[in-house]
């Protein structure tokens, strides 16, 4: 392994990256990402097959259930490779899904749903509520008991892929604490599954409403580790965010520099003139920076506290640092950049959903300022 202080990257991460970025810049130029902004499903189920058959939701699940048995690092250039191209799919919800799994399931869970996944059957979370908190320790739906049962109340907000997941976990509060059970389709009636209106329009999210289902409490996964999960999946989503955002940063800034070096003015590029170089330059830095975030934080995941301190700060620097890449980018288009033909607005609101699904900048920097200062 290759590494530059706390940076380490593999030779299995330097070869995913590589296969990955081929397969999406194939797969998903950008006329196809705008092509399926009014696709009800908005990704490609051949595309989503082919996911599956490279073995790619299989990544980080132990071989005892049909994985490769690499880790979560090895999924980050996965992810980044997407983000890149703006490939959407179910991948980042199963994978997600997965890990869940592998933390808080039974065995007999594990064995029933690790294999599916690990084989390209789509899964998702429902941990997300109306309120918008952060902090999934508490979930306002409720699981009570039923007889042989639970039934659940309440209802969930941006659920991811909803729509095509043979398996949905369900954050409830279950006997005054955190609890997780495993939710199938025919489980809710029909109408219970409402397609949200969300901001970045290459995804697809849903509202999932409890009220009434009643399901075998042997769905539930183990309470006493559900806290210890969910903690573990918000970090895992965080730590895939960022690396969506380092590969589509770059390609938001290779999207600008295009227009700054064609457009003319004065006779001459605008991207001439300091006040558009300078803040280019500027942007670049902040990704690299960002970019070095991610593949650190992904060398010391699995590392206690360390760990955790690492993926809030890639979160952080990768949020910040698309964010002003978009700003920056709509500025410069001009009068263009305010229209929905331009590609700057595709990743601007990108970057406003991954901020508002598992935490902006000031969350993060809050959170760190507790783990570090105390």
């Amino acid at each position: 392994m290759e590494k530059l202080g706390e940076l380490g990257f593999s030779e299995e991460q330097g070869d995913l990256l590589e296969v990955a970025m081929n397969f999406c810049r194939g797969r998903s130029p950008i006329e196809t990402v705008r092509g399926l902004l009014t696709d009800e499903r908005g990704y490609d189920p051949a595309v989503w097959k082919e996911i599956g058959e490279m073995g790619w939701l299989s990544i980080a699940i132990p071989e005892s259930y049909g994985g490769v048995g690499l880790s979560l690092a090895e999924v980050v250039p996965v992810a980044e490779a997407m983000g890149r191209y703006l490939l959407n799919s179910p991948f980042v919800s199963t994978t997600l899904t997965a890990q869940a799994l592998l933390n808080g399931a039974t065995e007999d869970q594990k064995q029933a749903w690790l294999p599916r996944l690990a084989a390209g059957e789509a899964a998702t979370l429902a941990v997300l509520e109306a309120g918008g908190d952060w902090d999934l320790g508490a979930p306002a739906c409720q699981a009570a008991p039923a007889g042989d049962g639970v039934v659940l109340s309440g209802q969930k907000r941006f659920v991811a892929d909803a729509s095509d997941a043979a398996l949905i976990i369900v954050s409830v509060t279950h006997e005054g604490g955190p609890a997780l059970l495993l939710l199938e389709p025919g489980d809710w009636p029909e109408g219970a599954l409402r397609r949200e209106t969300v901001v970045d329009e290459t995804r697809r999210s849903y509202e999932l409403t409890l009220d009434g289902i009643t399901v075998p409490a042997a769905r539930l996964m183990p309470d006493g580790q559900a806290a210890a999960t969910l903690a573990h999946v918000q970090l895992c989503t965080n730590l895939l965010s960022a690396a969506d955002m380092a590969g589509a940063n770059l390609a938001l800034i290779d999207y600008t520099l295009d227009y700054l070096r064609t457009r003319t003015q004065f006779g001459k590029p605008i991207g001439a003139y300091q006040a558009l170089k300078h803040p280019m330059v500027d942007a670049y830095v902040l990704y690299e920076q960002a970019r070095s975030h991610v593949y650190s934080a992904a060398h010391c995941f699995d590392r206690q506290g360390e760990g955790e301190v690492a993926t809030r700060m890639a979160k952080v620097s990768a949020l910040e640092a698309y964010s002003r890449a978009g700003d920056r980018s709509i500025q410069f288009h001009g009068g263009f950049g305010f229209t929905y033909d331009c590609d700057a607005q595709l990743h601007r609101r990108r970057a406003i959903w991954h901020g508002a699904q598992s935490g902006d900048e000031a969350h993060h920097k809050r959170v760190l300022a507790e783990l570090l200062l105390g």
